[in-house]
């Protein structure tokens, strides 16, 4: 782990082409994840920044399959050893365990335990440590898609891609696909992780599961193949971006299509979930390098750079304030104990505007703080790498 750039791998004979949307579309990405994740009130949002309850998709689906794709690109482009693989992996799913432990003591009440001592609620803590998480899914999707990667060829990596997708697909219709507690997938979290480490709001099956994580792996191979179609310099830019644009239109009706058959399900992360959504990114994708790297309109994306330049710092760095003013910190208000998160809702955003706006400029708040944090680190070239 290291905190500045570092140079480009110096078994390269030609330089590599630096596309500033790359990080513009990684930082947009992140962006959105903080945005969602962070309301001001869970009670007041507005439809496009929730998920959907079951099938389905919002906008708000999209935003992780997105940052799996763009793993994917920046995989293919950056060619680690599988030592190097295993290594960023393997950290990367660690800050996703330490991030859900923090802060590594229960801080609410044990229940038949009405004055538990500091030891028993750091037992409780890890008793009921949620195992699997976003950053979980990243790094073992990662390293088992780098790792492919390594080993294959473009028709190689189709054809895993097609039995991955195809084979999901066949397992899951083993069951029902609703009620969310009696898939085949909800089965294999309660069997694998047990229930006493499964996320606590779902209780009987996690959104980011085992057996979920192994179609989230095509999601991050399309995106090694959208890599493998961005390098190619002996093609004019265009023409890749063009590519993008037709590839990402298929794959938006193919996606579409297959939803009739196995609908689109983000907590299922379904077949038809990852065609459609690595077809979206493409569209956003080729939007972004027509309009950074061909055009040269770049002043707009200059915070997204920012935030695609940092994304484990603003991921990991969010999360822990978050936990930190929800359930930490304290304050006394109106006569009553509540969190900093919620006494600053209350105070400075929830009397002046109507709820679900309020909501949003509390979470549009948020993430300018951190790109306030982020742009600091920007200007002094410190950049956390794994």
């Amino acid at each position: 782990m290291t905190t500045s750039e570092q140079p480009n791998n110096p078994t390269t004979q030609q330089p590599r082409e630096r596309l500033l949307s790359l990080d513009a579309f990684r930082g947009l990405t992140v962006a959105g994840m903080l945005l969602v994740n962070d309301p001001g009130s869970w009670n007041a949002i507005y439809p496009p920044l929730e998920h959907a309850e079951w099938h389905g998709w919002t906008p708000t689906d999209l935003v992780f399959p997105f940052f799996l794709f763009i793993v994917g690109i920046t995989t293919f482009l950056s060619r680690k050893e599988p030592k190097a693989i295993l290594r960023r992996g393997g950290l990367i799913v660690l800050f996703g365990l330490l991030l859900n432990a923090y802060p590594f003591f229960w801080w609410g009440k044990i229940a038949g335990n009405a004055d538990p001592t500091f030891l028993q609620r750091v037992a409780y803590r890890f008793e009921h440590l949620r195992f699997m998480g976003v950053l979980q899914r990243i790094g073992i999707v990662y390293a088992i898609s780098a790792l492919i990667a390594r080993k294959t060829n473009t028709r190689q990596k189709v054809v895993v891609i097609a039995a991955i997708l195809v084979g999901y697909w066949g397992v899951m219709m083993l069951g029902p696909l609703e009620p969310p507690e009696a898939t085949v997938a909800a089965a294999v979290d309660r069997a694998v992780l047990g229930a006493n480490h499964i996320w606590s709001s779902t209780k009987t099956w996690d959104p980011e599961g085992p057996l979920s994580t192994i179609p989230a792996v095509a999601t991050a191979l399309l995106g090694v193949l959208a890599g493998e179609w961005i390098a190619r310099k002996e093609r004019p830019l265009i023409d890749r971006i063009a590519g993008l644009f037709g590839a990402g239109s298929i794959a938006l009706l193919g996606g579409s299509l297959w939803s009739w058959l196995f609908p689109i399900n983000k907590n299922l992360w379904t077949s038809s979930y990852v065609v459609f959504t690595a077809g979206f990114a493409c569209v956003v994708l080729g939007a972004c390098m027509w309009l950074i790297d061909y055009l040269d309109v770049r002043k707009w994306a200059k915070p997204f750079v920012i935030y695609g330049t940092n994304p484990l710092v603003a991921f990991v760095g969010s999360g822990l304030m978050a936990r930190t003013t929800d359930s930490l910190i304290k304050v006394m208000w109106t006569g009553e104990k509540t969190s900093l998160h919620q006494a600053t809702y209350v105070l400075f955003f929830e009397p002046f505007f109507a709820p679900k706006f309020a909501s949003l400029l509390w979470g549009l708040c948020f993430v300018a703080l951190w790109l306030g944090v982020l742009t600091l680190l920007y200007r002094k070239n410190i950049i956390l790498r794994l």
